[in-house]
């Protein structure tokens, strides 16, 4: 079974930081691509960050430059680092793994964590 936990996520002002965590429950290169996700209250989920195994990855515009997504092997982990940070950037965040195995894609999701951004 697959398990993601993330956390790291809290009340940041404006112009602030935060690194968010994801605990994998496998080796993440068993996986064929991360992902942060972030959902607003009221809106869509929207992708924030992704890498491939191989090292490729792809930002929005709403967090390019600001946002980097990060990998460490040794602890089953995948980070996000928030730079910057603003008002808009407010949302829960939640951890992704994706999976391709013939016709079959799996998809697993972390619970997520509350980011909140205020003065």
């Amino acid at each position: 079974q697959v398990q993601l936990v993330d956390s790291g996520g809290g009340l940041v002002q404006p112009g602030g930081s935060l690194r968010l965590s994801c605990a994998t429950s496998i080796s993440i290169f068993s996986f064929d691509a991360l992902a942060w996700y972030r959902q607003a209250p009221g809106k869509e989920r929207e992708l924030v960050a992704s890498i491939t195994n191989g090292g490729s990855r792809n930002y929005p515009d709403s967090v390019k430059g600001r946002f980097t997504i990060s990998r460490d092997n040794a602890k089953n982990t995948m980070y996000l680092q928030m730079n910057s940070l603003e008002p808009e950037d407010t949302a829960v965040y939640y951890c992704n793994t994706q999976t391709v195995v013939g016709l079959k894609h799996y998809n697993y999701w972390g619970q997520g964590t509350q980011v909140t951004i205020s003065s």
